[in-house]
């Protein structure tokens, strides 16, 4: 009998064993979706509510502990570890902003003087150029001319660092305009908009006769109202819940918007549209689409993660991406789908103090310029040496003109003001990023969760672009000033910013919990392996087999 039964059983386990060997992923269609702020923890609270497209996507290949494995977890660099297989230091994107030195000014990520948005000449013009990485879409159309590749997002910074520098259209949301894109010399923004035209001129007609208002999903209504709450942050008395009190002015009612279910929506909508317009997917090459998901970050950096609003922002999503799948049946070829995200984020640290967690907010432009007071008395300075725009994680020292120092002065600056900045009982370590640039990369098939803070910066450090003080503050010290319209942040080496799902499905794949980690940057080699492309040499991913059995 015994016998019998395990006879039994290990030719049941073959035949399963074998099915998932036939199950490999032979794809026309790529599609990426990275939700922004997805953090493991929001899936992993929201995973038994989901019945659309969450819950399709988690039917297949489950990473439940992915990691971006760098230390400055924001979205500019988290989203160009994704299609790119390298770390930040690799693609030249260390922060969101830096500060340069030799013109005394802030540049954004993707900032290019040399291009013009298409919505508006004097808007910010950003391009893919200080991306010194290529994507997935770049290595496949390299072989594969042929192949089509569409980014779209809520950001520019997500739709342009997914798609590379070759994609045949890239376009983010502008709230009162539609989608936009940038214009390259010698191109006109009629041109450049086509794509997108006719779907923007249906969705301001739709928005017009049916108003946005964000209230309470059906499907989760009583779950999510169970959620609302009264808070203090930043001396302003609020109530979480919806609806969203109507706004006044017309700024605010596209801020309102922005930071709504609506963005994903109509991001999704443009994605279906275009996979259709163009048949992505039904020719005999391989096509990319990439969907970069927006709302949930800014849901929540204005409303924290985890009350009504989040809970309603999970639910559309979950609802709006099963709409989404479902249009991918009429895809003529296979279809692979890869959901990841490009940080993750921790609730507003007065809520989190409501529940007894040891958790404070670190007040930057204070915190700086106390530094740079102190900093002047002892070394007898003239002026501030210290610079931290885009945040104070990131501090650069400059000279008497808000430039690049004297080589003498940048040592001497950076010696003392990082013996102030480690007494800081808010500041687990910080370092010299020039002590950082020197420091021995971690091994390849390091754990990212055993990386150290010194190697997960490393993984962050662009030379000429990251700053000259590196800062870790301690878990749940958030360094962000609460304000109207902004209650919590991201951006921590730690893992409630750094660990993401990620998720592969195809029809056919066999459901599989793979709980060990898994890096960002093997996405893209893993994609390139089920679509027999070359990855460049120099890359940090790894491709890992999908199916049971099978090899990269």
């Amino acid at each position: 009998m015994l016998a019998a039964a395990v006879s039994t059983g290990f030719a049941a386990q073959a035949q399963t064993v074998g099915a998932q060997a036939i199950s490999k992923p032979d794809p026309k269609l790529v599609v990426v979706i990275s939700v922004d702020q997805f953090s493991a923890n929001l899936y992993a609270q929201h995973r038994g509510e989901f019945t659309g497209g969450l819950a399709t996507l988690s039917s297949g290949i489950v990473y439940p502990n992915g990691y971006q494995s760098h230390a400055f977890t924001e979205t500019c660099p988290g989203h160009s570890t994704l299609l790119t297989g390298k770390h930040p230091n690799k693609t030249g994107i260390s922060a969101n902003d830096w500060y340069d030195r030799e013109t005394g000014k802030t540049v954004y990520c993707l900032a290019d003087p040399t291009v013009t948005p298409a919505d508006d000449p004097k808007g910010r013009a950003v391009s893919p150029a200080n991306m010194v990485a290529t994507t997935y879409g770049d290595w496949l159309k390299a072989v594969s001319p042929s192949s089509r590749v569409f980014g779209v997002s809520g950001k520019d910074r997500g739709a342009i660092t997914m798609s590379g520098h070759h994609a045949d259209g890239q376009f983010w949301y502008q709230p009162g305009f539609g989608f936009t894109t940038w214009v390259p010399q010698g191109q006109t923004a009629e041109q450049r908009l086509k794509p997108v035209a006719a779907f923007n001129a249906k969705l301001a007609a739709d928005l017009k006769k049916h108003p946005y208002t964000w209230d309470y999903d059906k499907a989760s209504a009583k779950r999510c109202k169970a959620l609302e709450a009264s808070y203090e942050t930043g001396g302003r008395q609020w109530r979480a819940a919806l609806p969203i009190p109507a706004a006044t002015s017309d700024a605010d009612k596209l801020r309102d918007l922005y930071a709504s279910p609506y963005t994903d929506q109509a991001t999704l909508e443009l994605a279906q549209s275009l996979r259709e317009t163009y048949g992505l997917g039904d020719g005999p090459q391989v096509d990319v689409l990439t969907v970069s998901l927006s709302a949930t970050d800014f849901i929540g950096h204005r409303y924290g993660t985890r009350g009504p609003e989040m809970c309603d922002q999970i639910t559309r999503l979950d609802e709006r991406l099963g709409v989404f799948l479902k249009s991918l049946d009429k895809v003529k070829g296979g279809v692979l789908v890869v959901l990841a995200a490009d940080h993750g984020g921790a609730d507003f640290v007065e809520r989190l103090a409501g529940e007894g967690y040891d958790s404070q907010r670190v007040l930057g432009k204070p915190w700086i310029a106390g530094l740079n007071a102190q900093l002047r008395k002892d070394l007898d300075l003239s002026w501030d040496p210290l610079k931290a725009d885009g945040g104070i994680d990131q501090i650069y020292v400059v000279g008497p003109d808000g430039r690049t120092p004297s080589i003498t002065d940048r040592a001497r600056v950076t010696a003392a003001a990082l013996v102030l900045i480690n007494k800081d009982p808010a500041v687990a370590e910080a370092y010299d990023s020039n002590a950082i640039l020197t420091l021995a990369a971690a091994p390849a098939d390091a754990f990212p969760e055993e990386l150290s803070v010194a190697e997960r910066l490393r993984r962050s450090a662009y030379p000429g672009r990251v700053g000259d003080i590196l800062v870790a503050f301690k878990p749940y010290r958030v360094p962000a000033t609460a304000g109207t319209t902004y209650v919590s942040t991201h951006g921590s080496p730690w893992d409630y910013d750094r660990r993401v799902p990620i998720l592969f499905w195809w029809k056919g794949a066999s459901p599989h919990e793979r709980v060990l980690p898994l890096d960002t940057v093997d996405i893209a080699p893993t994609l390139a392996g089920v679509t027999h492309v070359t990855p460049p040499t120099d890359i940090d991913g790894v491709c890992r087999p999908l199916a049971y059995g099978s090899h990269c």
